[in-house]
Formats: structure tokens, C-alpha cells, sequence
């Protein structure tokens, strides 16, 4: 019978996990060089004049089941136009997660408005409805629920307190293209919802963003204040309010059209290997993969994300991450630091933005006295992200995270 001798098992350690590259990201096909190619010969390069951003937005918007879509240059833009749409004014307060990407809160803050920065569920990382409930004040105008990593957030009691004390809903849904819940679309079930077509993203054009609703005053602004304050079918030179270029390019559109046509089988895929890892990483002792409510049929995992217990493997947070792009896995452990702590919430930028208000009203600009432990926890030594493109791979390459992660865990 054949034994196993020290210098195999030594040599078999060293040999990381994967040997082979992941599916590159962005995804491109002739078909995406050819649309873009075919706007650039056709010397129609704006959407003012042309037609791939309005056939895009149509398409978005069915393919979301939703009336309006309206696309924009960023994320960012998308949200900082769906708060002012929808009645956000400067001092105004807006409830927003402390463990999500600057974007979020930096729209609230182009409208002159107050992002709350609360706590988030250690279960799922989204926003938690308890810490809402309690951020909630008099100045309070709208929340902004990050389907974070396209897990959806708990939409249910967000929207029970938004119709409590009058609120809207603003859905950051940058991570969320082709997700589902209830049979709803992400981004659809609040006031409005905001996409981004940022490199990284599901759905990708470089940059780009889309607000969509079903609102139609709501999209009117929206469109509005998207190209310096015109309406549609108004004169050319006739400003209704105040406005900003905020348009995408006709290259972007039709980049996005022939992306689309994938989102349905790449969010599938995704989906089916992120139910997979859930069940194996399961298994593993000091592994807790993120909460999936029961409700959402289709996950698009913009991030694999779990939890990693450094007691259980008695290794820092770092050195497991470390450790499994050693492996050749593409691991991450995301933000190294709550939003609240990020400079520009140092108190010595927020403070003149609004110096038109009382000092009592000022003093929610104080950061540095929050106090989110569960965000602080994720950043410190818990949160781990696996970049979306490995959920591309065949279903029976996931086996390699499962191997890598046994190989530096202790009980193996």
C-alpha cells in the first residue's frame, strides 16, 4: 500500500491551493467592442443626441420591472440626485450605515444635508432597523439601506419606520444589479434606488449610474437636475431648476446594452456558487458565512463576504487574508476602518458646510464620539471579501476556497 512521506506532505502545503487564474473581470466579449465601436464611427458620442443611453434606460428599467430609469455618470451622482428629487434639503438628516463605501454618505453631504452614521447587524452587515429607529430625530428626512455585498437589507421594518415618522427611502443598490427579493428587484422597493456601473461592479461601463422608480415626479426631477434643469420636449436653452451635467455617454450605453444581455446567467451563477460556499464554509470551525434572508431568490453576490473568528484560528485577521492570497485566493478584509472615521468626518471639514445652523443642531457633526461596535468589529478582525468575478468560475472550482481555507485552519 502506498504511504504519504513527510517530503510529499511538505511539498503538498507549498502548492497553493489554486493553480490556475479566476475569471478576469470585466468580462468582455467582441460583441461589447463592436457596440462601443459602432457609436464611436457614428460620431453620435452624446446622449442629448443619441439613442444607446434611452434603449438602455428602457431596457434597465424591464428588466428591473420598473417605470423609470435614468442613468448618470456615477453612483454617486445617482444619489446625491434621487435625495434632492426626492425633497432632501441642506440640514436635513439621512440615515445611513457606518460600514459602507464614502459614496453613500458624501451624497447627503453634496445636498448639505447630515448623514447619521449607525450600526449595522453582525449577522449581515447591512444597516440594522434598531440602530435606525433610534438615529431617528426631528431633522430626520430619509434612509439609506446598502444591500451590502447584494445581501438585501431588512426592507420590511425599514419601511414600516419610514411610514412611522414619514420618511423616504433611498436604496444604495451599487452592489445589487440582478438581485432579487420577494420577486422585487433591488433598488425597487424603496422611494428610489441607485445603481453604479463603476469597473468593479456587476454591471460595468468604467463609470456610470442609474437611479430608477417609479415615481414619475420623482424621475422628472431626476432627469432635471441631471442635465442643468431641462425637462423633456422643453426648449434647449430653458432651465426649470437648478441642475448640473451629470449625463452619461453614448459609448457607456451601449457598452451597458451588451452587458446586460449577460447579467441574468452571470447573477445566476453567482448565486449558485454562493449558496455552495455557504453550505461547506459552514463546516468549518471559526467560518460563519453571512446571513441570507430567506425571501431573496437571487443573490448577486457583489462580494463573497463571511466572518472569520481569529480566536478559532489563532491568527489575526490580516494573516489569514495573507494567507489565502497565498493560496490563490482573492481575498480582501474590506474597509480597515468605520466610515465615521474616515477624515472627512475628522470635524474640521462638516462644521462650515453648514455654519448657517444653530451650535445645537451642529453638533451631530461630532464623529468622533460614535460608537458602532459591530462596524468596528467587521473592519478590526471579522469581515473577509472574495471579489464577485471568482463566483464566475465553474461550480466545482469553489472547491479551491473550501481547500485553501481547510489548509489554514488549525483542525484542517
Amino acid at each position: 500500500m502506498a504511504t504519504t512521506t513527510i517530503h510529499e506532505t511538505a511539498t503538498n502545503a507549498m502548492v497553493p491551493a489554486r493553480q490556475k487564474p479566476w475569471p478576469r473581470w470585466p468580462y468582455v466579449e467582441e460583441a461589447d467592442v463592436q457596440a462601443v465601436a459602432e457609436v464611436v464611427r457614428a460620431g453620435t458620442w452624446s446622449s442629448n443626441s443619441g439613442e444607446e443611453v434611452r434603449q438602455f434606460e428602457s431596457e434597465f428599467a424591464a428588466y428591473n420591472n420598473v417605470k423609470h430609469a435614468i442613468c448618470v455618470n456615477s453612483g454617486n451622482a445617482a444619489l446625491q440626485i434621487a435625495l434632492a428629487a426626492l425633497g432632501v434639503r441642506p440640514g436635513d438628516e439621512v440615515i445611513v450605515p457606518d460600514y459602507t463605501y464614502i459614496a453613500t454618505a458624501t451624497a447627503v453631504l453634496m445636498n448639505g444635508a447630515i448623514p447619521v452614521l449607525v450600526d449595522i447587524d453582525p449577522q449581515t452587515y447591512n444597516i440594522d432597523p434598531v440602530a435606525v429607529r433610534r438615529a431617528i430625530t426631528p431633522r430626520t428626512r430619509a434612509i439609506i439601506p446598502v444591500h451590502f455585498s447584494g445581501s438585501v437589507c431588512a426592507m420590511d421594518e425599514l419601511a414600516q419606520i419610514a411610514d412611522e415618522h414619514h420618511l423616504v427611502i433611498v436604496e444604495d443598490a451599487a452592489h445589487s444589479h440582478g438581485g432579487t427579493w420577494k420577486m422585487k428587484a433591488l433598488g425597487t422597493i424603496g422611494d428610489a434606488g441607485c445603481f453604479s456601473f463603476q469597473a468593479s461592479k456587476n454591471l460595468n461601463s468604467g463609470e456610470g449610474g442609474c437611479i430608477v422608480t417609479d415615481n414619475d415626479d420623482v424621475a422628472l426631477i431626476c432627469r432635471a437636475i441631471a442635465s442643468n434643469g431641462r425637462v423633456p420636449r422643453g426648449i434647449w436653452y430653458e432651465h426649470f431648476i437648478n441642475g448640473s451635467t451629470f449625463r452619461m455617454t453614448e459609448m457607456q450605453g451601449a457598452l451597458l446594452r451588451s452587458q446586460l444581455t449577460r447579467l441574468r446567467e452571470q447573477t445566476a451563477r453567482r448565486d449558485a456558487n454562493g449558496r455552495f460556499l455557504n453550505e461547506q464554509l459552514t463546516k468549518i470551525a471559526g467560518i460563519t458565512p453571512m446571513l441570507r434572508d430567506l425571501d431573496q431568490e437571487l443573490h448577486p453576490h457583489h462580494l463573497y463576504m463571511f466572518r472569520y473568528d481569529e480566536s478559532t484560528f489563532g491568527l489575526p485577521k490580516s494573516t489569514f487574508v495573507e494567507r489565502l492570497q497565498a493560496e490563490g485566493i482573492p481575498a480582501s478584509p474590506g474597509y480597515g476602518m468605520p466610515l465615521h472615521a474616515q477624515p472627512v468626518f475628522s470635524g474640521e471639514n462638516i462644521p462650515p458646510l453648514f455654519a448657517s445652523h444653530n451650535a445645537p443642531h451642529r453638533d451631530a457633526f461630532n464623529y468622533r464620539n460614535i460608537d458602532n461596535p459591530v462596524v468596528q468589529k467587521a473592519c478590526d478582525s471579522e469581515a473577509v471579501w472574495i471579489t464577485q468575478a471568482v463566483l464566475l468560475a465553474e461550480p466545482e472550482e469553489m472547491n479551491d476556497i473550501i481547500t485553501a481555507i481547510r489548509k489554514i485552519s488549525p483542525t484542517g
